[in-house]
């Protein structure tokens, strides 16, 4: 009994269907697989992070306290943070408030006068053209919004007199104004109506050497010195409050040279900082960074650790505090390298040879950091070189070495099994 054509072509149908779903299958699995072994990779990508952290900090520094009479109020000569020499007038003590008032208008008249009398110069009149005033005036407007929000006040007062004078000057070439004689006049007319109010002062505070000058005291001058660094402990430093005395018969204190040193408190146990380590400072109170060096690093416990900052950078804003909240910056705070998720990380047995020149080669065979990664169909371990670690992610030096990790190697995130390896 033979086949009927009707059943060979139902075979052949049956055949070629069950063909098709073979293939469909097959189709199916490579795509999942593609798309499984995607979702378990990360692309090694060059970031950039900071390496800071925010401790309190607490000033340490050489000071004298500086005393008068208590007899009348002070009016200061020279701003915190500012030098003073050998004789240099600190303050004058007035019997009251009214000769401080009329000293502080003539001031202002004066710096009126020479910003005025600048302008008027013929020198500078002469030498004027619009075109390079004109650029010189873009100039310092852009300095103006630089140091406004930078908080550097100092270089702020200096360029605004500046802007003022290539202004006014600009008005008077161009003649938008005529000139400011008459007002020059008036100027020096207030300022002899002034002149015959004024008293002598009672007494005059002097500088009996070179040193910086601070107007306010706190009571820890005489406790926290360069001298006594290595009598510092941790209850001390946390222990220590900013404040300032109101003591009646003080005038302020000198600070001797621009050495000066931060003390701080932080948990040291991982050799996160080391004695030499180039270090960058930013305080609350300023906008700016200083650089720093770690002087010393003494461990009290094993989460508490002294570290001792030594800076040579001195203006108004590092003098107004005792203690204050810092930001300790490592380095030069940016550290970039190939982000890689610690989840990622692995540690695995790395086989290396060496050759001593003579023909003798040695095997070696240590645990190293790393990553999996996926290179086609292969898997491949890769060192890391960690410069930075972030809360969920480290980074990784970008090196010239096939045995370490890559830009664009795909990092498998997930655990690999042996028969993967």
């Amino acid at each position: 009994m033979g086949f009927s054509k009707s059943d060979g072509s139902f075979m052949v149908k049956l055949l070629r269907n069950v063909v098709l779903v073979l293939l469909l299958i097959v189709f199916i699995s490579i795509v999942y697989n593609f798309r499984n072994r995607e979702s378990d990779t990360v692309s090694a990508l060059m970031a950039t992070a900071t390496s800071s952290k925010e401790y309190k900090g607490v000033f340490i520094r050489d000071e004298e306290i500086q005393l008068y009479s208590g007899n009348g109020v002070l009016s200061y000569n020279v701003s915190d943070g500012g030098k003073v020499g050998n004789g240099t007038v600190i303050a004058e003590a007035y019997l009251d408030d009214e000769q401080l008032s009329i000293k502080r208008e003539k001031a202002n008249l004066e710096r009126e006068l020479s910003i005025l009398e600048k302008i008027q110069n013929p020198g500078t009149l002469e030498s004027a053209q619009p075109a390079s005033l004109s650029e010189s005036i873009d100039d310092s407007y852009r300095s103006l919004i630089y140091y406004r929000d930078m908080g550097r006040l100092e270089e702020l007062n200096e360029i605004k007199d500046d802007f003022l004078i290539q202004l006014s000057t600009y008005q008077i070439i161009t003649e938008k104004v005529q000139g400011f004689d008459q007002k020059i006049s008036d100027i020096k007319a207030e300022i002899e109506k002034l002149n015959a109010k004024t008293v002598l002062p009672g007494e005059e505070i002097i500088s009996p050497r070179s040193a910086y000058f601070v107007s306010y005291i706190d009571g820890y001058e005489d406790k926290l010195s360069t001298k006594d660094l290595d009598k510092l402990t941790v209850s001390m430093i946390e222990g220590i409050t900013d404040r300032k005395s109101t003591a009646p018969n003080v005038v302020g204190k000198l600070i001797d040279g621009y050495g000066w040193y931060l003390a701080l408190v932080a948990d040291n146990s991982r050799k996160e900082y080391a004695i030499g380590d180039n270090v960058r400072l930013r305080f609350d109170s300023s906008a700016e960074s200083y650089p720093a060096v770690i002087y010393d690093i003494r461990d009290e416990k094993k989460d508490k650790s002294i570290i001792i900052i030594s800076c040579d950078k001195f203006n108004y804003e590092l003098v107004q505090h005792r203690a204050e909240i810092v930001e300790l910056i490592k380095g030069n705070g940016d550290n970039t390298g190939l982000k890689v998720p610690r989840e990622a990380i692995r540690f695995a047995d790395v086989t290396t040879t060496e050759d001593d020149g003579k023909g003798n080669v040695t095997a070696r065979t240590s645990k190293c950091k790393g990553v999996y990664i996926r290179k086609g169909e292969q898997i491949l371990f890769k060192k890391i070189d960690v410069i930075y670690e972030g809360s969920d992610y480290v980074l990784s030096a970008q090196k010239n070495d096939d045995d370490y990790l890559a830009l664009y190697d795909d990092i498998l995130i997930e655990e690999v099994e042996d028969n993967e390896k």
